[in-house]
């Protein structure tokens, strides 16, 4: 009887040592997160040398063949300059997004409004439509195939309109910390005081957990807690 009780009482140490172990899995995310800040930084990188070469090359043809030489290309090869660094946009946002909800809450994702996995796909999602949108205007400019920028325009609009049907259908599923008055502090924090880390208070708990009754008895809209 006495060994069953000390086995009993060894129970639930052994299970908060193995909590523990599981709950520090999450730094594994820290994996994703280096290489996908690798890859935004290449890609800005990549973009900033375009954006120069482009530059250079633009100002060059000016002054050897005449401003005329520079009307049909000029604008889509700046266009492609904004679109690389959109794509570098994109993982960057995924990067700070997965350290800010998996290691360390961040100002930075609180002022870009993603307290949870909901918030930062939507975030994604809009920024995948401005570059479905850039590349469309790309293809619209040159004109080459009219045809194929007909097929490509039916493309963009099957996919811009499934992304933007699933906003519509997961808006106001995000993080209930996402106060306005939230990400409003955590920007004076990031961009006056240079405070990085956020530290989530009793207010912005208690704050959460009346947004989370006010949904569930259907007092406010299901956006208002995340926008």
């Amino acid at each position: 009887m006495t060994r069953t009780r000390s086995q009993t009482g060894n129970e639930p140490s052994r299970r908060e040592w193995f909590s523990e172990v599981i709950g520090r899995t999450r730094f594994v995310v820290l994996i994703a997160v280096i290489a996908v800040l690798l890859v935004a930084f290449s890609l800005f990188l990549q973009g900033t040398l375009l954006a120069l070469t482009t530059i250079y090359e633009t100002w060059r043809g000016t002054f050897d063949d005449g401003i005329g030489s520079q009307s049909g290309t000029l604008a889509v090869e700046f266009l492609e300059v904004v679109s690389t660094m959109l794509k570098a946009v994109v993982f960057y946002i995924i990067g700070v997004g997965l350290y800010s909800l998996f290691i360390t809450p961040l100002n930075l994702t609180s002022a870009l409004g993603v307290e949870s996995l909901s918030d930062l796909e939507q975030k994604i999602i809009s920024v995948v439509i401005v570059i479905l949108g850039v590349t469309f205007l790309e293809h619209f400019i040159r004109w080459e195939e009219p045809l194929e920028t007909l097929y490509f325009a039916g493309a963009f609009a099957l996919a811009g309109g499934a992304l933007v049907l699933f906003q519509r259908v997961h808006r106001g599923r995000g993080g209930d910390l996402g106060q306005p008055e939230a990400k409003l502090r955590a920007r004076r924090e990031l961009f006056e005081h240079d405070t990085e880390q956020r530290h989530i208070g009793e207010g912005d708990v208690r704050r959460a957990e009346r947004a989370t009754e006010a949904k569930v008895e259907g007092q406010v809209e299901a956006g208002e807690g995340s926008e």
